[in-house]
C-alpha cells in the first residue's frame, strides 16, 4: 500500500472527526474551527490526491481553496462577533459613525 494511500485514509478519518466535533460541538466557536480544520484537511487531501494521480498541478487547485477557506472563516467570524459583514475593522458600519 503506497505512503499516499494510507495518507489520505488518515485524513478522511480526520475529517470524520472534526465533522463530529462540527455537529456537537458546543459553542458556535467550536463548530466554526471544526469547520476551519474541515477545510484544511480537504486542501491536504486534494495535495495528495494530485501527488497520488501523478498531477502535482493540483497544488494550484488546494492553494487557492486554502484561500477562500481562510477568507470564508473570516468572514464568519466576523458576522459571528459583530452581526454584520458591513462596516470596518472596528466592527461599527460606516454609516453610524
Amino acid at each position: 500500500m503506497s505512503i499516499f494511500v494510507v495518507t489520505a485514509i488518515a485524513l478522511l478519518v480526520s475529517v470524520a472527526m472534526a465533522l463530529a466535533r462540527a455537529i456537537m460541538g458546543p459553542t458556535s466557536y467550536d463548530r466554526i474551527l471544526a469547520v476551519n480544520a474541515i477545510g484544511t484537511k480537504t486542501v491536504l487531501l486534494i495535495a495528495v490526491v494530485g501527488f497520488m494521480n501523478g498531477r502535482p498541478d493540483f497544488l494550484d487547485l488546494a492553494l487557492v481553496y486554502a484561500l477562500m477557506n481562510f477568507i470564508g472563516t473570516l468572514a464568519v467570524l466576523k458576522y459571528f462577533k459583530f452581526g454584520t459583514l458591513r462596516g470596518g475593522l472596528s466592527g461599527t458600519p460606516k454609516g453610524d459613525r
